[in-house]
């Protein structure tokens, strides 16, 4: 507290909603996370997605480790950026050129610049409760952090850059096209979490997407699906492979760098061509493309490029959120699973959860009792009732049981 900020670098990690001091961790391997007092728990953050195969798998740290001996940044471009980005065309055909990029923030922030100087357009139309990082036009009824604070517009961001940010209602094509109505020929992009992972996992609802994409193509909106959550979690092609709609632009992170810093946007070729120094829409970095990233980055694309990965880990998740959804039952504990693939959040509400205003009728005081009683069982939970929950390709029935085991005595003292 006297040096970082609040004591941690992310607002996400301060357990300020659920109570407590945060975890400090020491180690990790495979489900596994020890914390500095040397206490074991089954993880269930897995560094807020990016671990689809688990902590230190030998793959990722075998290709960090040659990387790094090699040297850890040149400024200059190297092989195994054109390798990477070689795979990440190849699982996601919407993506026909891309940037690399430090984070999926700065994603996000290249993307809809990109949207607005290839349009000529200003506006943005978003979701309410969803999240696309922390930059200024993003931060309007955000999700994640801003969320679970109670803080989803900062103070820092401009009436002016607040005015060109319109917020729509997830899962509610209606209230997208009253703000485009009411903004004719002004709106540059559209900018969706295909499945919300900042409110909690919220999927799209039949239609919504493909509604999306039908507004867009009729007033010449930039599609934008932010896939940094769902991009290669959900299928080899993301959310996008998923639910078989086709975004103007992808903004990846999380997996796409194996748990490096990293990020990336990329979609259609005419639009991609306005970037610098093909085009006016500048945007650089110095570590952008960093070897240590982009061999983590590969390794893991690499380790999971398979349809096997993706039926194995929706099988063990559907194992755990059913054993959930049952150990709730039999203690008298109201609560709404949502999950799509690997990804899932246990909402203690006993209605559906569809949008943002549904996601806050949930019961954070217990959530806050379900997260504590599942840490002293040593399991650990994303400690936020508006995060998601992931499972890895580590995760298996052994640690599924020992999960539900917690969950059975802990569920009992939420009644």
């Amino acid at each position: 507290m006297k040096s970082i900020v609040g004591g941690v670098n992310s607002p996400a990690r301060a357990f300020l909603s659920v109570g407590g001091d945060p975890l400090f961790v020491s180690k990790a391997e495979g489900v596994w996370i020890w914390d500095a007092d040397g206490n074991r728990y089954i993880d269930y953050i897995g560094s807020w997605g990016p671990l689809i195969t688990g902590h230190a798998h030998p793959a990722v740290i075998a290709a960090v480790t040659d990387a790094a001996r090699k040297g850890v940044s040149y400024g200059a471009s190297t092989e195994i950026e054109i390798l990477l980005a070689e795979k990440i065309r190849d699982m996601i055909p919407s993506i026909e050129l891309l940037r690399m990029v430090n984070s999926g923030t700065e994603a996000t922030m290249s993307a809809l610049r990109l949207a607005r100087g290839f349009t000529g357009r200003s506006k943005l139309i978003k979701f309410a409760g969803c999240y696309h990082g922390h930059g200024d036009s993003f931060l309007i009824k955000a999700g994640s952090g801003a969320l679970t604070l109670g803080v989803p517009d900062s103070s820092g961001v401009t009436a002016g850059t607040a005015g060109d940010t319109l917020v729509a209602e997830y899962n509610n094509l209606e209230s997208v096209g009253k703000l485009v109505a009411a903004h004719p020929g002004t709106v540059a992009a559209i900018i969706v979490e295909p499945v919300a992972g900042n409110m909690g996992t919220v999927p799209p609802v039949p239609g919504f997407l493909e509604g999306l994409r039908a507004i867009a193509d009729e007033e010449g909106i930039v599609l934008i699906f932010d896939e940094v959550i769902t991009g290669f979690r959900l299928s080899r092609e993301g959310a996008q492979g998923l639910y078989r709609i086709k975004p103007d632009l992808t903004t990846l992170g999380k997996i796409v760098g194996g748990g490096l810093p990293v990020g990336a946007y990329g979609g259609r070729a005419d639009i991609m061509r306005s970037i610098a120094p093909l085009g006016p829409v500048y945007q650089a970095g110095t570590l952008s493309g960093n070897p240590l990233a982009m061999a983590a980055g590969l390794a893991t694309l690499n380790l999971i490029d398979n349809e096997r990965t993706y039926s194995d880990l929706e099988k063990t998740r559907s194992a755990l959120t059913e054993g959930l959804i049952t150990e709730a039952r039999e203690a008298g504990v109201a609560v709404t699973v949502n999950a799509v693939g690997s990804m899932f959040t246990v909402f203690f509400t006993d209605k559906p959860v569809t949008d943002h205003a549904s996601a806050l009728k949930s019961d954070t005081r217990m959530f806050s009792k379900f997260f504590r009683g599942m840490l002293d069982r040593g399991v650990l939970f994303p400690p936020s009732q508006f995060e998601t929950t992931f499972v890895s390709t580590k995760h298996d029935s052994r640690s599924v049981g020992i999960t539900l085991e917690a969950a059975r005595d802990t569920f009992k003292e939420c009644r």
